[in-house]
This record gives C-alpha cells, structure tokens and sequence, in this order.
C-alpha cells in the first residue's frame, strides 16, 4: 500500500505491507484523512507518536471497513466509517480500534466524515466536559477559523452558547461570524482583553478554549467570569507564562487542559458513545457540518502541510487517497 512517510523532518511516498487488524481492530480502506497541526508537529520532530502507534502521521480517517478482528462484533466488512486513530491515516490502509469508529452521518461523503474524528473528539472532551459548557454561558475560542475553531463554534451553538472568537485577519473574523459566532476580535488590530470587556459588560467569559498558551495565560485571566474555566489544548506561543495568582484565587477560576492521543481507547470510546448520542444526528440534519477549506492528493501531503503551517486556512484541511 502506498503510505506518506516522515524522514529527516519532510514527507515522502512510500510502500509498506498492509496491515493486519487484532483481535480489537478494524483494517479500513482509507478513502479520506484528515491533516492536523500534530501531524505537522510530528514532522518537525516536536510530537512523537505514542508508544505502539504507528509512525506513519494522520490521526483521523473515512472509508470502509476492509478486515475485522476476531472479537469486533458490532462492525461489519463493507460499513463505512470514520475513525479517530493515534497514526497511520496518511496510507491506503489503516488500523483502528474498532470502538473509535463511527458510521459516517447521513448525508456526508468520506472527505467530509474524514474532518470529524480529531476535532469533534476534542472538543466534546475539553469543552463540555472538563469544562462543563452549559447553555446561556460564554466561551471565547482563540483560533475561531481553524478546525477545532469552526467545530467548537457550532457545537457550541447547538447546545445554545454563547461564543466568541479570535481569529487574525478580518476575513477569518467574518467567516466565524457566519458561521454562528456571536462576535469576533481581530487579535492583530484588538487588545481582545479590552473587547471581552466591552462585550460582557465587564463581566468576562465562563468558558475560555485556549490553543496558544504562553503570554495568553495572563491575559486570558482577565477576561475570566466567576467561577469561569479555561481549557489549555495546544501552546503555540510557548509552554511557560508568568501570571498573577490572586485572580484565579479571588475569582475561583479552573485551570484545566488535555491531550487526546495519548488517551487509551475506553476514554475515548466513552466520547465516541456520546458523540453518537449526541452530535451525529446533530451532522445527519446539518445543523452542524464540517468546514472543509481544500483537498490534496495524497502524494501532495506536503502542499497539505504547507497550507496548515500558513495559517491560511478556514477549517479543515484533508487528503484524498
């Protein structure tokens, strides 16, 4: 099978057997693969693969169930699926536990299903549970037009939040908009704490999904409500802060964050459950949808990953294979 491997930090295509499914394990035949920042990350030497996942990048996958294992009996040769996976998505064919794989919605094709696993995966997990977004609450998204972005706009929405976003080009701010945010600050031309402000009425936010970390810290803080939670997922302004701790003692506020792929499969097949339950009838209405900016081919993975790093993308970014 042709796969994308990763060596001396680019990417390259390259053959490898196909894979042989455990006991718990589907083999999909891979129609579509989403493209993360992790997946770049990896490729920069800055996120290895977790121990047992393949070394192949590419967290999550659309396509049909190719091979079962021996104890899977709720999945079927033939069903098409999507699937949150630790690794080998950039490839013809890819292993998944069989209790990460969900039916793709009615309604959507493979490269929309591909768009799914990591960013509704994470949000549910970060959004509305460790930070337990309620409705008639505030959460402010930092990166509103990236994937997590856009998905946590509608999921937020469909629960009936409130949602404010950052985003760093005017364009970005009104393709959040339009996509259901309430309101959007330009974080190249607003101080987004003097905004939150304004727009809660001093007030501040409940809910903060933060993905760029370092000097965000402080100032993520001061636009806390009572009570409020933030939630750390990515730190792409660095891993250290200096902050003042009297208002998260004053203020009783919750600092949390997470990584997912390290997870093992029974806390992840806990969201799969409930995204089931959920959201997907949620994506079979098209109350909500995935945003998908462009598609490669998958020998164009590093166009894919070009794209990604430019931070010019709205949405999801996918491969055809």
């Amino acid at each position: 099978m042709r796969v994308i491997e990763i060596e001396n930090h680019a990417l390259k295509t390259s053959h490898r057997p196909i894979p042989v499914p455990s006991a718990h394990q589907v083999l999909i035949k891979v129609a579509a693969a989403g493209v993360n920042r992790p997946d770049v990350m990896q490729r920069q030497g800055l996120y290895p693969p977790p121990p047992g996942a393949s070394d192949i990048p590419g967290l999550e996958v659309a396509g049909t169930i190719a091979a079962i294992g021996t104890t899977v009996n709720h999945l079927n040769i033939g069903d098409n699926v999507c699937a949150l996976v630790t690794g080998g998505g950039y490839a013809e064919y890819c292993l998944a536990s069989a209790a990460l794989c969900l039916p793709i919605p009615e309604g959507l094709s493979c490269v929309e299903a591909a768009a799914l696993p990591e960013t509704f995966f994470t949000v549910w997990s970060n959004v509305f549970e460790r930070a337990r977004l309620l409705p008639n609450e505030t959460l402010l998204i930092h990166g509103g037009s990236s994937g997590i972005g856009t998905t946590a706009i509608q999921l937020a929405k469909a629960f009936a939040a409130k949602v404010i976003i950052t985003a760093g080009s005017a364009t970005k701010c009104a393709f959040c908009l339009a996509l259901g945010a309430d309101a959007a600050i330009n974080y190249k031309e607003q101080d987004f704490v003097e905004e939150i402000n304004l727009l809660t009425h001093a007030e501040g936010v409940n809910v903060i999904l933060d993905m760029i970390g370092g000097d965000y810290l402080a100032r993520n803080l001061k636009c806390m409500a009572i009570e409020a939670r933030l939630v750390q997922i990515a730190l792409h302004n660095g891993v250290k802060a200096d902050i003042n701790l009297l208002p998260m003692m004053l203020k009783r506020l919750t600092i949390t964050g997470s990584t997912l792929r390290g997870r093992d499969d029974a806390f992840k097949a806990d969201i799969a459950n409930k995204l089931n339950k959920n959201v997907w009838p949620l994506l079979a209405t098209g109350k909500i949808k995935p945003v998908i900016h462009s598609t490669f081919a998958l020998h164009d993975a590093a166009l894919a990953h070009e794209l990604m790093e430019s931070s010019l993308h709205l949405g999801k970014i996918i491969l055809n294979v």
